[in-house]
């Protein structure tokens, strides 16, 4: 095999080249990976190689080391780790060399392979020496070329590589970085690889940051790094600060003082973009920093105790100074500019928003006279960026205070849906939909409804963009009136938004008409159109009836369509429009309950129509089982009749175990059909029970799906009562063994997994518990009592335990209490733990109360 001819094919321009080509690598490092991988790296080291067939050489070896899928991952390293020594360390010593390179670029592909292999090595405990090795390339070698590639290989390295496994060799990691990112250091691009390795490290150097010389040391090299000649390097130096900022806020006062207030306002009145955005981000994060303590703070206080972390309030101490560049910035919009790409104008209007929600009413009068000053400007630049100041910061002031500004602001922002410039109406569009979503009780109906809803409504007409905004601006709008009648208003008949719902239904409904989607207009009209639904009051359900024959008709005609589909674009058309359809059917259904009744057949034609015509599309087969779903809970008995016709689709999509979302709604379908027939679907439990178990046996499912799966075990149980008996202990030992993972305080993923596992298993005990309370069968749940009150405790003694896993504990407490109140459990009920927690009523909410006041009661009557 010509590894060189073999591997320039994979980049020639001829498809068919490249193709056959990239099949023969492919199928060499399955039929023998040792070969393979010395061919690949002879070539990356030769020096005679064109450089682009050393690139692919060394890309190769990279993706046969490193994969993004975990289970991938594993398999490559096994792989890796089963080659013979003397084959490794030859591949191994070939890529330490590359990074001698006189080829820049072939020492860059170098430094990834390095990398990739330190990568499986190093958390086995292999390679011991690596480290020592680069370092000694930085600190002995004048090769300017040697010193980038080896940089680049740290910085890979410390971006990879857990900090726990290179924090023994952090200092001198740490030392070699810095050196080579000092101002004396003669070569710009030795600096930009240092800069970007320490940008690498900063999450492991933890011990350093906490050592005030070593601190010192470190801020002074970034901070003169921010003026270096080069650009490049100054980007990077920003990009370390801001970092820096979100890893160690708490220790950045002395150099806030000192420097970064200065040399941050300075660059972002940067002349290169690049360095102002960083400039920016950084105050974007310092405020990003100062909510969350913030917050924080607040949790602290409800139970009496001091934030672990105090705020140092650096954004309201800078407002005077960051405020005045911020908008300046504001105004430099560019006219043709991309809506996707990231610019000045949009971060500081990111900046902005965050800022409001820092410094909360400190900004309004720190922005005002900017508004006052250009909101009727000449020029549109100013105009769009006087909106877009009062559009970013209605969040985080008090409501109070902002109420006056919006109330004489709302006459003038509708007038400006008219504007001339296509940037202002959108702002303005996006200002309205922002103030409709955080201050709806500042919009008066009497007086400032009718000309919003119409401009708003005239502005469906216009661009894709700003039609995009005024669907979003309108489904807040019908989303927080909603909300707002919910709370004070139970069942309100009609609302402020009955006399304009047809018609903004309607023309919501001509905005979903076009064939094209530009800016996500027409998602975001059927996102409107399902709040519109779904907030509807007494007096609009004939609208809501009509929507759905709208919405069928369009189902029927896409289904149609369907052999005309060709290539695919047309086919992720066609899915998305069908997944539209279906948010819409849903929140129809859910909205009419049983009143869906007259058109249930024709909805289940058309469904299972569609899940025949989606194939394995997974997206559109969720969203037409979640129909189902919504169809069985508003039917509930009457859902019967469908039942048979489901299954055959129900199952396929229970066993797509590698399709992680679509076996999720699949599983929660059976909990829909089990709640809805109630003790009728006890001639499908078994075969439910069946394919269940069998999926928790699954290596390959996502466990989170198996977490669900056992709420539905709860969801059966509870529906079929005493039925429920011959899978009793099956279920019972599965739920225990479940509950005996432990989490493990290093690992957060895992933490977070544990509390969502014990919160589905509390809620398979109380559905197991609750349908065998009050039947001939409750004595089979004896044996168990020990079992679940364990995981009860185990529950209640985690300290970072959520609300509703308190109040499922509290209410399972009841439930067993309540199924032997003639004290058959007495000495369990009498625990001092159970005792203990039924005293501490630290920071619960209302309703917790309320369970834990009945479980109280239960426990007393069972315990007499």
């Amino acid at each position: 095999m010509n590894a060189s001819a073999l591997l320039a094919n994979t980049l020639s321009p001829d498809a068919a080249t490249r193709q056959t080509a990239t099949q023969q690598l492919e199928s060499a490092s399955r039929e023998n990976y040792p070969v393979y991988m010395l061919m690949l790296s002879d070539e990356l080291r030769n020096e005679n190689s064109q450089i682009h067939t050393r690139n692919a050489a060394g890309l190769a070896l990279k993706n046969a080391l490193s994969a993004r899928d975990s289970t991938r991952q594993d398999e490559y390293s096994a792989r890796w780790m089963a080659l013979d020594v003397d084959a490794r360390q030859k591949i191994k010593e070939a890529s330490l060399l590359t990074l001698a390179s006189p080829q820049p670029r072939a020492g860059a592909v170098a430094a990834q392979v390095v990398s990739a292999i330190a990568a499986v090595e190093l958390p086995v405990g292999q390679w011991p020496d690596l480290v020592e090795i680069l370092l000694g390339f930085i600190n002995t070698s004048d090769d300017t070329n040697l010193k980038i590639a080896t940089l680049q290989a740290i910085g890979y390295i410390c971006e990879t590589i857990k900090p726990e496994v290179l924090a023994l060799r952090s200092n001198e990691i740490l030392t070699a970085v810095i050196h080579g990112a000092r101002k004396e250091e003669p070569s710009s691009e030795v600096q930009l690889a240092a800069v970007h390795a320490l940008f690498n490290s900063l999450e492991f150097v933890r011990d350093n940051f906490d050592r005030e010389g070593e601190r010192n040391y470190i801020m002074q090299v970034v901070c003169e790094a921010t003026q270096n000649p080069s650009v490049s390097v100054q980007v990077g130096a920003f990009e370390c600060l801001v970092k820096i900022m979100a890893l160690y806020y708490d220790k950045m006062a002395f150099y806030m003082e000192q420097a970064l207030f200065g040399l941050t306002v300075m660059g972002m009145k940067h002349s290169d973009e690049r360095v102002a955005l960083q400039a920016v981000e950084f105050w974007t994060t310092v405020c990003e920093e100062e909510i969350e303590l913030a917050h924080e703070a607040r949790e602290a206080a409800e139970y009496d105790e001091p934030p672990e972390l105090e705020s140092k309030h650096f954004a309201k101490v800078a407002l005077p100074e960051v405020i005045p560049v911020l908008l300046n910035l504001l105004t430099q919009q560019e006219e043709d500019a991309d809506e996707g790409e990231w610019n000045l104008a949009m971060s500081a209007g990111t900046c902005l928003n965050y800022l409001a929600q820092a410094v909360a009413d400190a900004v309004v009068p720190a922005v005002i006279p900017f508004i006052e000053a250009h909101i009727k400007a000449q020029d549109w630049h100013q105009r769009e960026a006087a909106v877009m100041t009062f559009g970013s910061i209605l969040d985080g002031p008090d409501p109070q205070v902002l109420t006056p500004l919006v109330n004489q602001a709302l006459p003038l922002l509708i007038g400006m849906m008219n504007d001339e410039n296509l940037h202002v109406k959108d702002t303005t569009a996006w200002t309205l939909g922002r103030i409709c979503d955080l201050l709806i009780v500042t919009i008066k109906p009497d007086v400032h409804l009718h000309p919003l809803i119409s401009a708003l409504v005239n502005g469906l007409s216009d661009r894709p963009r700003i039609v995009t905004n005024c669907c979003w601006a309108l489904m807040n709008l019908a989303d927080q009136i909603g909300i707002y009648l919910d709370e004070y208003i139970t069942s309100a008949p009609e609302s402020p938004l009955s006399p304009y719902f047809e018609g903004i239904v309607s023309a919501l409904l001509r905005v979903t008409e076009t064939t094209a989607n530009e800016s996500n207009f027409r998602t975001s009209a059927y996102e409107a159109i399902t709040s519109y639904v779904s907030h509807s009051t007494t007096d609009c359900i004939p609208v809501v009836q009509n929507t759905i024959i709208a919405i069928l008709q369009r189902m029927e005609q896409l289904l149609n369509m369907q052999n005309q589909i060709v290539g695919v674009d047309d086919r992720n058309n066609w899915n998305e429009l069908q997944s539209n359809l279906c948010s819409v059917a849903i929140s129809v259904i859910r909205r009419l309950g049983g009143g869906i009744q007259p058109m249930a057949d024709r909805i289940m034609t058309l469904i299972l129509q569609l899940i025949q015509g989606a194939g394995k599309t997974s997206t559109v087969l969720e969203d037409a089982f979640l129909v189902v779903g919504s169809l069985a809970a508003a039917l509930e008995a009457g859902f019967a009749p469908y039942i048979q016709a489901f299954l055959p689709f129900l199952y396929p999509a229970l066993k797509a175990h590698e399709d992680t979302q679509l076996c999720m709604v699949a599983v929660g379908i059976i909990g829909d059909i089990s709640r809805a027939l109630g003790d009728q679907s006890a001639q499908y439990a078994g075969a439910f029970m069946n394919v269940l178990l069998e999926n928790l046996q699954s290596n390959v499912l996502n466990r989170n799906v198996k977490i669900s799966i056992l709420s539905c075990f709860g969801d059966i149980a509870l529906a079929i009562g005493p039925a429920f008996d011959p899978y009793l202990n099956t279920t019972m030992d599965v739920l225990r063994q479940a509950g005996s993972v432990q989490p493990n305080p290093l690992d957060f993923d895992l933490m977070d997994y544990v509390a969502q596992l014990r919160e589905g298993i509390l809620e398979a005990y109380t559905g197991v518990v609750t349908g065998f309370k009050n039947t001939e069968k409750v004595p089979a749940l004896l044996p168990h009592v020990p079992s679940i009150l364990e995981l009860v405790h185990q529950c209640l003694a985690d300290d970072e335990r959520s609300d509703s896993v308190v109040k499922l504990s509290f209410g399972l407490i009841g439930d067993l209490a309540d199924c032997f109140p003639n004290g058959q459990i007495k000495e369990h009920l009498l625990e001092e733990w159970i005792a203990h927690e039924f005293r501490s009523k630290r920071g619960m909410q209302q309703e917790t109360k309320k369970t834990l006041r009945w479980a109280r009661e239960m426990i007393k009557r069972a315990t007499a």
